[in-house]
């Protein structure tokens, strides 16, 4: 402009407006001079790094997709989890109730139990004091009923022995002897149920 003998303030108003606006273009794209030769590979470079803003763009919208996929999945699996958790510690609650019932039975039992033992040794011990028999105590009582049991099974095979005598034919004289050995023996063990009985009962 020197050259020509020409000043900036010899523009028009658009012309101003062009000038100023060349300028800060100018220095946005940091090029040395206002030529074109200066101005084609700026923004160039501009677009160079536009396109790749926009790729950087494309991907950090596709990790926040993911991560906002994530975190949906991260929300409905805490849901999941809580739900569990009340739910078991419901379950767990019923099962502590349920022990603790168990506890509070078998303590009951325990002591009914011991009361139980106290009250057959107390009992034991005023009829031993008034002159029991020992052998009508509680665990003889049990014995004898354990040894009743035993003789009421050995009876059975010779209830089985008498009827076959009974049917005998052919020697009445044999039979009758038979019959009558095994009727004693009946007897006797018949006897000494009645005695045991009796002796359970006093």
């Amino acid at each position: 402009m020197e050259s020509v003998n020409f000043s900036p303030a010899n523009l028009s108003n658009t012309g101003s407006r062009f000038l100023n606006a060349l300028v800060d273009s100018a220095i946005a794209l940091e090029t040395k001079d206002t030529s074109l030769a200066s101005f084609i590979p700026a923004v160039n470079d501009l677009t160079s790094d536009l396109f790749r803003t926009k790729s950087k763009s494309e991907e950090i919208k596709l990790e926040l997709g993911k991560l906002g996929k994530n975190l949906t999945a991260t929300l409905v699996l805490e849901k999941c989890l809580r739900e569990d958790l009340k739910k078991a510690e419901l379950h767990l609650s019923a099962e502590r109730t349920k022990v603790d019932s168990r506890l509070q039975n078998m303590d009951f039992l325990k002591a009914k139990a011991a009361e139980f033992r106290f009250g057959i040794k107390a009992a034991e011990e005023q009829l031993s004091a008034r002159g029991m028999d020992a052998s009508l105590s509680h665990q003889s009582l049990v014995a004898l009923s354990e040894k009743l049991t035993e003789l009421k099974q050995q009876t059975i095979p010779l209830k089985t022995k008498l009827e076959s005598y009974l049917d005998l034919m052919p020697n009445p004289s044999l039979a009758q002897v038979k019959i009558e050995e095994a009727k004693r023996e009946l007897d006797a063990i018949e006897a000494e149920l009645t005695k045991k009985v009796d002796l359970m009962e006093l």
